[in-house]
């Protein structure tokens, strides 16, 4: 495996509970579940009703393998017990609120007690220091700050590890590259979309992202492809890390990449991971793919039980050659939400951006739209490509050439016949947050 080739050097940041023997993992998680079990079935209505409902009583779970006799949790359970209905402790004993809204409008709550304040940020000073992070870094915040949680999630990390933060949050790109200039930053965060375009505005303004002094990223808030990472690291000459979270569980701080950059370490004493067939239900071992599945057995505010992420990765079966003895999760593929099935192929996007950016000439922004044919009532798919600024040519012949060439890769590695647009250089639209790559028309 890709762990066995690395020379190790980072320091752990918590080697006690990272790297704490199965036995004892087992024991400490176990103990934990039957707590949190307890605590919701007579603290929260919500949970005492879902157990009953199961037929679960907390008396019933005596082993760890019992977490799979309980219910599972969805993002329609939190936006139904909007705002306060799935607080476990009285509301006074909340210090911190985070909310995302989906596309009902309807927001998701995420409320701390003081002990869930320290957990998210034990879990983000991990996260930082798997990516190399220290007291000696300067850390420049690119994560939006406010009721979004990466901002401030990885802000408390940093301030527990000791480092220096510029918490510039997201946007001012001009300015960003001003203060990782001058501040002379070491560690960035952002969404990897955003990375990319900071390096592509740094060229436009005469500067060399890879003369700033970034060492290291850590990026996360959306899937990307490894070939993205490669782009990333490429045009920053910096080791770039995926980190995972999500608002619902804490925020980002869950997973981590350590200097392997194979796998996701889930702090695992603090949110227990499982992987399910995500139509049955049904728990899948440790290899096989399917939908993530996290259990907060220390959150205090808003536990969840079986909380369904909608993500989709696999457990990593091997030990991690860093030392850590948390399992990890593969990069994400996608969410079961984000699939698209296009005349009955299944395709995520970060697919196709794994394969575009392999394509010489083109640049890693796209747009995918999605339509139904109003004579054939067959879904048909247009894939929106930007020519790079080099390779972009009046020549019709030329761009005709990528354009077949294109579509014949997304045929041969994903089995998908989509119409392919070339664009100009910058037509399509940047985000500072999470990067828009899907237009679906089927359902307006």
């Amino acid at each position: 495996m890709l762990e066995s080739v690395y020379t190790f050097s980072i320091m752990i940041w918590n080697p006690e509970q990272e790297c704490m023997n199965t036995e004892a993992l087992h024991t400490l998680q176990f103990a934990r579940l039957k707590n949190l079990v307890e605590r919701v079935y007579h603290n929260v209505p919500f949970y005492r009703a879902k157990l009953d409902a199961a037929g679960v009583k907390p008396g019933d779970i005596k082993s760890l393998a019992d977490i799979a006799r309980l219910p599972f949790t969805s993002k329609d359970d939190l936006r139904d017990t909007y705002p306060y209905g799935l607080l476990a402790v009285p509301r006074a004993e909340i210090v911190e609120i985070h909310m995302s809204s989906g596309t009902t409008g309807t927001p998701v709550v995420d409320a701390y007690t003081q002990r869930d304040m320290d957990d998210w940020a034990e879990g983000m000073a991990r996260t930082l220091s798997g990516a190399g992070g220290t007291r000696n870094d300067i850390v420049q915040n690119a994560y939006g700050y406010g009721l979004f949680t990466g901002g401030l999630g990885t802000h408390y990390g940093a301030q527990k590890i000791g480092a220096t933060i510029i918490p510039i949050s997201s946007g001012n790109t001009e300015k960003q590259l001003m203060l990782m200039r001058d501040f002379k930053s070491t560690i960035f965060t952002c969404t990897p979309s955003y990375a990319l375009y900071m390096a592509e505005q740094a060229r436009e303004m005469g500067i060399d992202p890879t003369s700033l002094g970034i060492r290291s990223g850590c990026f996360g808030a959306e899937p990307w492809s490894e070939n993205m990472r490669k782009e990333i690291e490429k045009a920053w000459g910096i080791k770039a890390y995926d980190i995972y979270g999500l608002t619902e569980i804490t925020g980002p701080g869950v997973a981590f990449e350590c200097e392997g950059q194979y796998g996701m370490h889930v702090n695992e004493d603090l949110w227990y991971p499982e992987i399910i067939d995500p139509t049955t239900g049904a728990v899948l071992p440790e290899g096989q793919k399917g939908e993530l599945v996290i259990t907060t057995i220390t959150k205090e505010g808003t536990p969840l039980i079986r909380y369904r992420t909608r993500d989709i990765t696999f457990i990593i079966p091997e030990r991690c050659g860093c030392g850590r003895t948390t399992r990890r999760i593969h990069r994400l593929f996608g969410r079961t939400d984000d699939l698209l099935i296009i005349r009955g192929v299944n395709v995520f996007p970060s697919q196709i951006e794994h394969a575009l950016i392999e394509i010489q000439g083109v640049d890693p922004n796209y747009l995918i739209i999605v339509d139904r044919s109003a004579q054939t009532h067959l879904d048909e798919a247009e894939l929106h490509v930007e020519v790079n600024a080099s390779e972009f040519s009046d020549e019709t012949k030329d761009m005709e050439h990528l354009r077949s060439r294109i579509e014949a890769v997304m045929k041969s590695k994903l089995g998908i016949n989509l119409r392919v647009k070339l664009v100009e250089p910058k037509s399509i639209e940047r985000s500072i947050g999470k990067a828009k790559r899907v237009i679906d028309k089927r359902q307006i």
